[in-house]
């Protein structure tokens, strides 16, 4: 995302000193102008908030004219969802990397722990905390938002399922039940730990889960063997 950044200021110049207005859609330059409004509304959401997200704001950090917006998304809420796609679309490709890799479920909790300290650095989960807090004053907002943290709690099922198979957690934590509270528990870190500023109880409590992980996995070795 940090390269649509720099791409918005090809948004400028259609004519000498002035910005974008209007363009054929369907060609690159349109394909251009709407990655960098995605990246400038995601760079609003991220260091402003949904309340500083505003179509003004966008515009200007993607140099763009803001009838644009509306050109290419409709409305500003219709780019706000855009923006959270593709800040999850980025995330699922990493998080799903890094499950494939994890070999146990100890491998698991580290790798929770990893990416859980990238979102806090890199400021991935405060794009969907915002649009979750909008989400309770704007209904047309709530079903769009909850629909794209679905896929999340199935994702986090998933790998649940796969890690506890043979373990003897596997009868008495239901892969769904566990999937929404670990959804849940995370987006709460991630809101405490910003609000905050500290992150030390959250990455100690993902310690403490790994203790517990390595004591399961010891179990699905010895019923293995």
């Amino acid at each position: 995302m940090l390269n649509l950044i720099g791409q918005s200021k090809r948004c400028s110049v259609a004519r000498a000193g002035g910005k974008r207005s209007i363009e054929p859609s369907g060609n690159t330059g349109s394909a251009v102008t709407r990655a960098a409004l995605v990246a400038g509304a995601v760079a609003a959401l991220r260091e402003e908030g949904f309340a500083g997200a505003s179509a003004r704001e966008i515009a200007r950090r993607a140099d763009c004219q803001q009838s644009l917006i509306f050109y290419h998304f409709g409305s500003v809420a219709k780019l706000h969802l855009a923006a959270l796609d593709a800040v999850s679309d980025a995330r699922n490709a990493r998080y799903r990397a890094m499950v494939d890799e994890s070999e146990s479920i100890g491998d698991l909790v580290r790798a929770a722990r990893a990416v859980f300290d990238e979102d806090l650095d890199q400021g991935h989960v405060t794009v969907l905390v915002e649009m979750i807090a909008a989400a309770q004053f704007t209904p047309e907002l709530r079903p769009e938002v909850a629909a794209r943290i679905r896929p999340w709690r199935t994702f986090a099922a998933d790998s649940v399922r796969e890690a506890l198979a043979g373990s003897p957690a596997a009868r008495l934590l239901p892969p769904e039940e566990l999937a929404h509270a670990i959804v849940a528990l995370y987006l709460g870190l991630e809101m405490l730990a910003g609000l905050e500023g500290e992150r030390k109880p959250a990455l100690a409590l993902f310690d403490r889960a790994g203790k517990i992980a390595s004591l399961l996995d010891i179990f699905k070795r010895k019923k293995k063997a």
